[in-house]
């Protein structure tokens, strides 16, 4: 016997992780294109303080149930996960 409520659930959590993969990706993008533009300008590729200023406007933004603390974990991990993809480092 399959519970209703847990199925719903799964459904909709199973979206909000399609949308979340596919979030990731186009950010993934959007990153590979700006960094092919800072090589060609001679731009360092990474900017910490613009990544500490974006965590600090997306924590401000956060509307919760995230605390600041788990804004600040989910980013970094999505910064570092972007280098590595992208550089392997």
């Amino acid at each position: 016997m399959t519970d209703v409520t847990v199925a719903k659930a799964r459904i909709e959590i199973d979206a909000v992780d399609l949308e979340l993969l596919g979030a990731v990706n186009r950010r993934l993008e959007l990153v590979r294109a700006l960094h092919e533009h800072k090589r060609a300008t001679g731009m360092p590729l990474r900017d910490a303080g613009r990544e500490d200023a974006m965590i600090a406007n997306l924590q401000e933004a956060n509307a919760g149930p995230l605390s600041d603390a788990g804004v600040d974990r989910l980013f970094r991990f999505v910064l570092d996960l972007i280098r590595t993809e992208l550089h392997g480092a």
